[in-house]
């Protein structure tokens, strides 16, 4: 193996250290890197290609639900935020102040938001006055900032960049259908677009959203046995529209305060896509969210090298027409060795391969990225041959992500048990809850586990715990 080649593969492997492994991706990938302002990321072309198809496929889901798009401010009045008490102590830890403005000091300090329900609530408050104004369906997407003691790309920055949706509707149930509706859309979302299987429930009042009513969330199962929190939906009750004096004149003539939700997916699925589909080699990026589904590496040593290159850019044309994103990578101070492992390493679904032999056959070889399978194909029947097989990974990446949260997916029979598997395998441990706050702080103090979401409350059995009677059935795990 050249010099080249092994730096392609310098990445440590997941078994020896899966936090090193997990930097080493995106850096070798080129997703991001670290920012001079300690705590913040940059993220790169590649890493941002890769968001933005994710943005792009959720923005449509968001649109074909009924919402649209807008943009507020990033800078909340400190009068604004403390509207509403359970918000701004949630918040107040993790909150930027600005209190200058040049060499002049604020007459009152201003956020930078940590999210936006303060300074949207506040404009929804003027422009509502009416039963026929509802709903309003508004979401946005923006940057936030928080104050994060420890940086992870993707997983836990300073600054990060997501969508929130805040919305308000005449009733209580209107409000709880939205805020299911949008539960089912990240779940949907999350299964079929990133091939991430997740799980779905409420959260225990510790961990709900400050100032909401209810937390609804989505659960994803990391390879590592870690749980990380994939999206939430909250129903804010009219918590908000008190605070905020969003009233409307209902259809009978009186005042009434409305009922809202928000709900939020940020970059940190980057990371989720990352720690679910990737192997020793690097990334394993799902079809639909790549930046490139297909790159083309054509083999020049030979005889006639621009005959080859000839060929690979017709290919590329006639997929490109397809729809298919393409990168030809015909760079000559680079061998074929190198690039294999390179594109490897970037998670390139499929790459297809072009000389001068193929040529006269006829034929390309298509190798797909997550198992290495070499599939020999027709040039005549390249486009259909090309959709199919992204298809079959797409799946594929699914069936084997949930195969490895199944299998780190167990029912504990008593407290030893649920201790011996946190401390030695992790993974999801589905088990009764008593419903107190002490139950659930000594859990998470004597394994690190917590209760990611509670996904049955009708059903009857004993606290893992305490052996208490109760009839809250929930996914325990350590997270990040």
């Amino acid at each position: 193996m050249s010099e080249d080649e092994k730096l392609v593969k310098e990445i440590t492997p997941k078994t020896e250290d899966f936090s090193r492994w997990y930097t080493d991706v995106v850096r070798k990938a080129e997703l991001a890197d670290y920012s001079p302002v300690k705590g913040c990321m940059i993220i790169r072309p590649y890493g941002f290609a890769l968001w933005e198809n994710m943005r792009d496929a959720l923005d449509r889901m968001i649109k074909d639900t009924g919402h649209v798009n807008a943009y507020f401010p990033m800078f909340i009045p400190e009068s604004y935020l403390k509207k509403e008490a359970e918000h701004v102590e949630g918040f107040a830890p993790e909150v930027a102040w600005i209190t200058h403005g040049g060499d002049k000091e604020l007459e009152e300090r201003l956020a930078v938001r940590p999210t936006s329900e303060a300074i949207i609530c506040s404009m929804y408050a003027k422009w509502i006055s009416s039963w026929r104004d509802l709903p309003v369906l508004i979401n946005q997407w923006a940057n936030i900032v928080r104050w994060e003691k420890v940086t992870r790309l993707f997983l836990r920055t300073m600054e990060f960049l997501w969508q929130e949706g805040h919305t308000v509707h005449e009733t209580a149930e209107e409000a709880q259908e939205e805020t299911l509706k949008i539960l089912d859309m990240y779940e949907d979302f999350a299964v079929n677009t990133l091939a991430i299987p997740v799980v779905k429930g409420f959260k225990s009042d510790k961990e709900k959203f400050a100032g909401g009513v209810r937390t609804y969330a989505i659960e994803a199962m990391m390879w590592d046995g870690k749980s990380l929190q994939a999206g939430t939906s909250h129903n804010l009750g009219q918590n908000f529209a008190k605070a905020f004096n969003i009233r409307y004149e209902d259809r009978n003539q009186k005042l009434q305060y409305g009922w809202s939700t928000s709900w939020g997916v940020s970059t940190r699925l980057v990371g989720a896509v990352i720690m679910t589909h990737g192997d020793d080699n690097g990334l394993v990026l799902p079809p639909k969210i790549a930046p490139f589904q297909v790159v083309i590496v054509p083999i020049t040593s030979g005889k006639n090298p621009q005959k080859v290159l000839a060929e690979a850019n017709k290919l590329k044309d006639r997929l490109v027409k397809n729809g298919i994103r393409v990168k030809l990578d015909d760079r000559d101070e680079y061998t074929p060795g190198w690039k294999y492992s390179e594109w490897e390493m970037r998670g390139v679904p499929l790459r297809l391969e072009i000389g001068p032999r193929d040529i006269e056959k006829g034929s390309v070889v298509l190798v797909e990225r997550p198992d290495r399978k070499k599939n020999f194909v027709k040039m005549e029947n390249i486009e259909a041959e090309v959709q199919k097989l992204l298809d079959s990974i797409q799946s594929a990446i699914l069936e084997r992500a949930t195969k490895m949260r199944d299998e780190k997916t167990v029912e504990a029979e008593n407290w030893e048990q649920f201790k011996k598997i946190m401390a030695e395998k992790r993974g999801f441990i589905k088990a009764y809850w008593d419903g107190t706050r002490e139950t659930e702080d000594k859990i998470k103090e004597e394994t690190k586990a917590t209760i990611r979401v509670i996904v049955d409350e009708n059903s009857k059995g004993k606290c893992i715990y305490t052996g208490k009677e109760t009839n809250l059935y929930a996914y325990f795990a350590q997270a990040y």
